[in-house]
């Protein structure tokens, strides 16, 4: 299959870039705690809302733990019986989001693959529906910061995913056209965000929610990991 220049790469966060579950499990759980009021059933309900299933211990694909930003989150767990006011809700939710991130857990091989492609002159960025400040401190933990040009969260005002706007942004700030863009995520909230945008090229990968049977049907390439991307991308150049 053929497909077209790739000039840069817009990375999700959260299943793409670190294992999901090992990162976001121990910090949902004690957020949903503070949340609840130190109420565990409660707390056990609004992880429920959020999407994460007690008896496989796994977050739901699609559901907002996977897919959703902060305000998503707690525009729900308002609606599920949390009394504090949304604005603070957001904020301290924010908090410990970003606070998480020096906790989080890479994916394998993502220093050797990021690296690598920025070597070979690929522009790099990341979108998130994580805040722009929990993507900085994720990626400087990783020491990574110098690797991206460019970050976007649900809080930088290129609007949330599906919607094209991040995408559209990287593309603006790089002067990359979004045709020579590829978009690497694990959910189909980032496929769907890429050919809204007009990405020239979709990639899932399985380390995060997203399953195979969900994500190839939408994806241009589905892979194991992003640690399977330069050799895609190296092929997808040479049939371009």
């Amino acid at each position: 299959m053929a497909f077209p220049q790739i000039r840069a790469v817009l990375f999700d966060k959260d299943g793409t870039l670190l294992d999901f579950d090992k990162s976001w499990a121990p910090i949902n759980r004690s957020t949903a705690n503070w949340a609840a009021g130190g109420d565990p059933e409660f707390a056990e309900r609004l992880m429920a809302v959020a999407g994460f299933d007690p008896l496989t211990e796994r977050t739901r694909s699609g559901s907002l733990y996977a897919a959703g930003n902060t305000a998503e989150i707690a525009e729900a767990w308002r609606a599920a019986g949390v009394s504090l006011p949304l604005g603070e809700l957001i904020a301290e939710l924010d908090r410990r989001f970003t606070e998480n991130a020096t906790q989080a857990v890479a994916v394998p091989r993502l220093a050797e693959t990021v690296g690598g492609l920025a070597r070979r002159g690929f522009l790099l960025g990341i979108a998130s529906s994580d805040s722009k400040g929990a993507i900085a401190r994720f990626v400087a933990t990783v020491g990574l910061s110098d690797r991206f040009v460019f970050f976007a969260g649900y809080d930088s005002g290129y609007g949330y995913k599906p919607a094209p706007g991040m995408l559209t942004a990287f593309s603006d700030q790089t002067g990359v056209p979004a045709s020579q863009i590829a978009m690497v995520g694990d959910n189909l909230h980032d496929l769907e965000m890429a050919r809204a945008a007009g990405a020239g090229l979709r990639v899932a990968v399985l380390t995060g929610t997203g399953t195979r049977a969900e994500l190839a049907p939408h994806a241009d390439l589905c892979l194991e990991s992003i640690a399977d991307l330069p050799e895609a991308l190296a092929a997808a150049t040479a049939n371009s």
